[in-house]
């Protein structure tokens, strides 16, 4: 009861702090929710090992301007998210701290900027609500220890319509207005959406066509001059590529460059060939779940934002602003959850002026009462389950290891996170349900990138099937795979082959071929779903499970006598990359 009565007591206390030291202990708590775990986990699928490696490569080659990737040139996305975690890398030594630290530092400038607009706009009260609504979602804490492109860039927006709310609404300030365009030319270059905090012009323009008189010292002919800046920084990354591209002249450079600046930007949003979802998949599948309980807490407030809509014009730009942001990544068919991120401090931003001075509806706290009791319970039973290897659980557990240790193991650590909330629930029941959540929430990440991170740890790096075929080939001996992943490049401690990221099975199948009848002491790694020509995989040795694929390990005994030549010779080798880890 005393601790429950405390707990009531507390945001008023902390809300009535100074702003300095109010701003310190929001940052202070989110670095202890962002920062833990780093360090106690390595790079896992899908993206991080790829911009782990293609840092790694940066550091030691001395080569940062074009990106490589297991020595071939790597043209997905812009190299500002590489350089990061090669900076990091270069200064710690330490990769598996590295690769994490820029989307950390990044999350937390992000829920700096949420702090001060919210305290600008309105008060401190606001600004620390609307910092700690967007730490609930679990989307941020969970993209701030990714190393995804996504929080970075999401950072750099942020502080793009920070600069430009700043100037239209809280005083015109045309320095904030010019490093808003900058950022955008920064988020350009991170991921070519950064220009996204122009759409704010939308709503800006709409209501300026409604009253003339409105934004008067602020909307000027010097707006035109903001999307210099931003070229500008584009320029900044651009032109080096461009001319380094065009000194290579090698036909690898050229499509390197086009691919950069064409198919990664307009073709991939228009007719994109991944992640191809409908229309309402952010609506449906995304923004409930990934920003739960935010959807719910705007149902539940609908009448406080209606009134606050009325008289005021920075909610309408922030909501709207939302829905625009939704609706452009709506538009193109590919899809993943993590591209609507940047609009999700804008969210947060809109609720927190109408939850700072106005209750939830009365059905919102039964309502995540009744979700939070559900959550805990379906955690506790599915990990009694776990401990009596249901069929279903271990069948989803057989497509990264075979071990029935690691199932009970998860158990219990699936049991433990529904006692937290469990716990939470009846310990806390006089405090207000949002509250609860939040923290049952924080405590439950705190053990998932503790003891979560031990567990999944082997789960998701390919280290057993690494060693097992490092067990097999003699010392010296190069190890070489078709159809590589990057987490295979990072974990090698033997010099690792491939075959071009960019080249069929076949062409990789005949590239192996040859590369083993010329290379002493090689041996390939194959998944077993793949057919091969040019080998025969009877009597192969199976090395193990990873990343959903069984694989096996082959030498020059498992060498067709005869195999069509390649259309050209591609071959990339790594000298012992796995000598990064700690």
């Amino acid at each position: 009861m005393t601790l429950d009565f405390r707990l009531r007591r507390l945001p008023d206390t902390l809300f009535n702090l100074p702003y300095n030291r109010l701003l310190l202990v929001v940052l202070a708590f989110a670095a202890l929710m962002i920062l833990t775990g780093i360090g106690l986990r390595s790079p896992w699928p899908a993206d991080e090992p790829r911009f782990a490696e293609v840092a790694r490569e940066m550091v030691a080659s001395g080569q940062w301007l074009l990106p490589m990737r297991g020595g071939e040139l790597y043209p997905d996305k812009p190299p500002v998210f590489m350089w990061a975690i090669a900076f990091f890398y270069w200064l710690t030594g330490n990769l598996k701290i590295a690769f994490l630290l820029p989307n950390a530092l990044c999350s937390l400038l992000t829920l700096g900027l949420v702090f001060d607009l919210g305290t600008r706009l309105w008060n401190q009260r606001t600004g620390a609500i609307a910092a700690l609504l967007l730490m609930v979602a679990p989307q941020f804490l969970i993209q701030a220890q990714r190393a995804q492109i996504d929080a970075m860039v999401a950072c750099w927006i942020m502080v793009a319509c920070y600069g430009l709310i700043r100037h239209f609404f809280v005083q015109p300030s045309w320095r904030w207005y010019f490093v808003a365009w900058a950022f955008m030319g920064l988020g350009i270059i991170t991921k070519g959406v950064g220009f996204l905090p122009a759409l704010l012009f939308i709503p800006i323009l709409a209501l300026k066509l409604q009253d003339t008189s409105r934004f008067q010292g602020t909307l000027r002919w010097r707006c035109a001059l903001g999307p210099l800046v931003m070229l500008a920084v584009v320029a900044a990354w651009l032109v080096p590529m461009v001319l380094a591209v065009s000194h290579l002249g090698t036909d690898e450079a050229l499509a390197y460059r086009d691919n950069i600046l064409f198919k990664q930007t307009g073709e991939r949003y228009a007719d994109s060939w991944g992640h191809i979802q409908p229309w309402y998949y952010y609506v449906v599948s995304v923004i409930p779940s990934l920003w739960f309980p935010l959807p719910l807490l705007f149902l539940a407030l609908l009448r406080p934002i209606r009134e606050i809509l009325k008289h005021r014009l920075d909610v309408v730009v922030l909501l709207a602003w939302v829905v625009l942001v939704v609706a452009f990544f709506s538009l193109s068919p590919g899809k993943r959850g993590v591209y609507v991120l940047p609009a999700l401090p804008a969210l947060a931003l809109s609720l927190a002026p109408a939850l700072s001075g106005q209750r939830p509806a009365r059905w919102f706290g039964p309502a995540m009462t009744g979700l939070h009791l559900l959550l805990g319970a379906a955690l506790v039973s599915i990990g009694v389950m776990a401990w009596n290897d249901l069929p279903r659980l271990v069948e989803k557990v057989a497509d990264y290891t075979q071990d029935p240790a690691r199932l009970h193991e998860a158990g219990s650590l699936l049991f433990t996170l529904g006692l937290i909330w469990l716990v939470s629930l009846v310990a806390l029941w006089r405090s207000q349900a949002l509250g609860r959540w939040f923290v049952a929430l924080m405590l439950s990440w705190l053990v998932f990138t503790t003891w979560g991170y031990r567990i999944l740890e082997p789960l998701r790096t390919p280290r057993n099937v690494l060693a097992a075929a490092e067990q097999i080939a003699p010392a010296g001996g190069q190890i070489g795979m078709i159809d590589f992943r990057e987490q295979f490049i990072l974990f090698s401690k033997r010099d690792f082959t491939h075959f071009s990221f960019f080249s069929s099975l076949e062409q990789e199948d005949r590239n192996a071929w040859l590369w083993m009848r010329e290379t002493p002491d090689s041996y390939l790694i194959v998944a077993d779903r793949h057919a091969l020509s040019c080998f025969t995989t009877d009597g192969a040795k199976t090395i193990g499970t990873a990343h959903r694929d069984n694989f096996l390990l082959l030498s020059d005994n498992h060498l067709k006598p005869e195999c069509e030549p390649p259309a050209s010779v591609l071959r990339f080798t790594t000298r012992q990359p796995g000598t990064w880890l700690k």
